[in-house]
């Protein structure tokens, strides 16, 4: 791997148990929720919280985040596909004409879930922690936020470098001497898999894929593929600021004792982040034709989120906090 013009080409299964594929993207979205336990665990511990509490918030936050991150994608930019697709909104699969799920159902073939939204997972996790307030009366929602927000941070660099090694939410195109160009061979619009199968002759993506990147005999497809910004990197790099200001800021200052702040302040940054990289992003659809090119999707989304922020930063105190 070159800083300057490199390849990507990786398969994105770690490896298979029969019909069941383990991707990486899928191991980074456990991997988050996984620190973010342990963080947590450290938290209420500190607190003098109890740990069965934290086994429900836990169960809370998995299904909440999942849901809404699914959703989110589904409505804020692809709705036009699963309108018609309706039972592939909640189950890892995908209709394919050479596809063949569990060997018995054909048409279909097991993607794993992908296709999750940010804005989505974030509106759907305040849903979720509302909920959880009202079993848990005695845990106010503000304080939960305050402290939620710091592996929320975290687990948000994960998924972006789940969505690295999917070769998905690529960037623009950029020239091949551009700091840590890239090209991402699986690009579904670059490169989609049908596509490159039929240059090849391969009967399956990944021997496709492959062979693109290492037969000269495909040498000139290779060339055609453009050098793109990794904007999933750019994003995982800040959302990794963003944990390391938020963790400080709770352990060393007294700012977690001010309802709100570190929730809107997490609002803020982590938005302001995904505004600034939608520049370098190609477009992910949904309704910016509707509104006009000058911002994205995801632009529009990042606004209101911001503002959100803004306002639990500086919002005055309410007597009863």
């Amino acid at each position: 791997m070159y800083f300057l013009g490199f390849d990507w080409n990786p398969e994105g299964t770690l490896f298979k148990l029969g019909f069941i594929q383990i991707k990486y993207y899928n191991l980074l979205w456990i991997a988050a929720f996984v620190v973010g336990w342990f963080i947590m665990k450290k938290i209420f511990e500190n607190e003098k919280r109890s740990m069965e509490k934290l086994d429900s918030l836990f169960i809370y936050t998995v299904v909440s985040i999942m849901l809404g991150a699914r959703l989110g994608h589904v409505f804020f930019y692809d709705w036009d596909y699963y309108q018609n697709h309706l039972v592939e909104i909640l189950l890892p699969i995908r209709e394919s004409a050479n596809g063949n799920l569990f060997g018995i159902i054909n048409g279909y073939e097991f993607t794993g879930f992908t296709g999750l939204a940010s804005h989505g997972a974030t509106i759907a996790a305040i849903i979720g922690m509302w909920l959880y307030c009202r079993k848990w009366k005695d845990i106010k929602m503000l304080w939960l936020l305050d402290r939620l927000v710091i592996p929320s941070a975290i687990g948000a660099c994960f998924v972006r470098l789940g969505n690295f090694f999917n070769s998905e939410i690529n960037g623009r195109i950029v020239d091949k001497s551009y700091f840590l160009a890239t090209r991402f061979i699986r690009d579904s619009d670059d490169m989609p898999a049908y596509k490159a199968m039929q240059l090849t002759k391969e009967t399956t993506e990944n021997a496709a894929y492959k062979a693109i990147q290492h037969n000269p005999d495909f040498a000139n497809v290779l060339e055609s593929i453009p050098y793109r910004h990794p904007a999933q990197l750019y994003e995982a790099i800040c959302y990794i600021f963003v944990f390391v200001i938020l963790y400080q800021l709770y352990w060393k200052t007294n700012k977690k004792d001010k309802p709100g702040y570190l929730f809107g302040l997490f609002m803020a940054l982590l938005f302001i982040v995904r505004f600034v990289v939608e520049f370098f992003k190609k477009s992910q659809g949904g309704f910016e034709d509707s509104l006009g090119d000058v911002l994205t999707t995801g632009q529009w989304l990042s606004i209101p989120m911001i503002i959100i922020g803004l306002f639990f930063m500086f919002r005055p105190p309410l007597e009863k906090e």
